[in-house]
């Protein structure tokens, strides 16, 4: 009698609604090759993924999940899985030539080495000099790529690796993963409808007290609207305000796993360098909630302007003209980090929605 191959490894049991993709990586991890690449939106699990893969490829016994091999892997402490980070907006061509460095060294634990690459999409210049590398590692290591998404620069590297993809959530299933965390129903199924098929971010508006007031904010945008700049940036003013205030459960979330670390290197003599990586990794992660928070709040916007055109109330032109204007705003967010000009740019091209 054989096991269904439906029942995942508990290496697994932090990947949520990715069945295809974990069952493709379980049986990666019984003849793994030499890369892959794991892509989809933020949150959809794919670093969880990847830890619990490179468990399995380290573990002596498989990946049985319960071994002090496994146990380092999935906590990101174990000697021969090396998370690689960017440093700044993009990978850089001195951080590849790092990674290169880090492929050729033996392992020091395990019979492979494990070389899991963050945020890949932003490889920009430094994806050539890699493209070797990946393409033809030392026989005993295996990198693990993840990516948003597969620009013009990823292409090739692409080629070179086993792809792996995972798609955003649908509501339903983060609803009941939260429900199942304790959350209350009803709060669980807004934090879901706001979160564009993200746990993570599900989590933080579940646990987020001022999340259903700061909708309501984006969403009485247009009604307040009156062509003047003073209201604009009073407007601007509140909803980046507003904006600060979802960092909180983020901030206290770090604050523990600092603590948590701290703990660790008094008692286990875990290498203090990792709390520079921590810290490094959790304002990479404020950044990117900051982002989240306001494109959520842009796409809240888009749908007053979107159920107005649908009425058929009003102006059209101009309701289509604020869904162009939202939408190339949404596309701005990463290449201009200043948010308050940007949002004074759109509010003063946004046309007013007055009534019912």
């Amino acid at each position: 009698m054989t096991t269904s191959p439906l029942i995942a490894s508990p290496l697994y049991a932090g990947v949520i609604g990715q069945e295809r993709a974990v069952a493709q990586l379980e049986g990666a991890a019984r003849n793994p090759v030499h890369a892959y690449l794991l892509v989809g939106p933020p949150g959809t699990g794919k670093r969880a993924a990847a830890q619990a893969f490179a468990a399995s490829l380290l573990c002596p016994n498989g990946g049985d999940g319960t071994c002090e091999s496994c146990r380092q892997a999935l906590a990101g402490t174990h000697p021969d899985l090396i998370m690689v980070e960017r440093q700044g907006a993009a990978i850089t061509v001195g951080q590849a030539a790092e990674i290169t460095r880090l492929a050729v060294r033996s392992p020091v634990q395990s019979e492979r080495k494990v070389l899991v690459l963050v945020d890949f999409h932003l490889v920009a210049e430094a994806g050539p000099a890699l493209l070797k590398t990946i393409e033809e590692p030392p026989p005993s290591t295996v990198f693990v790529v993840l990516a948003e998404h597969v620009p013009s620069e990823l292409v090739t590297i692409a080629s070179r690796c086993c792809r792996i993809d995972f798609g955003p959530l649908a509501p339903e299933r983060v609803a009941v993963a939260l429900v199942a965390e304790g959350v209350d129903p009803s709060v669980a199924a807004e934090a879901a409808a706001s979160s564009g098929g993200r746990l993570d971010r599900a989590r933080l508006l579940a646990s987020d007290a001022g999340f259903a007031e700061r909708r309501a904010a984006w969403e009485g945008v247009p009604a307040r609207l009156d062509g003047t700049g003073a209201t604009v940036v009073q407007l601007v003013d509140e909803l980046v305000a507003s904006t600060d205030t979802v960092l909180e459960p983020l901030r206290a979330r770090h604050a523990a796993e600092r603590e948590a670390l701290d703990e660790r290197v008094k008692v286990t003599g875990e290498r203090a360098g990792s709390r520079k990586e921590i810290e490094d990794r959790q304002k990479r992660e404020e950044r990117r909630l900051r982002t989240d928070e306001l494109r959520s709040g842009l796409a809240t916007l888009a749908g007053v302007y979107r159920d107005r055109l649908a009425s058929g109330k009003g102006d059209a032109s101009a309701a289509v003209a604020a869904l162009d204007a939202l939408g190339a705003t949404n596309e701005a967010l990463v290449r201009n980090p200043n948010e308050a000009l940007q949002l004074q740019a759109l509010l003063v091209r946004l046309a007013p929605v007055k009534g019912s």
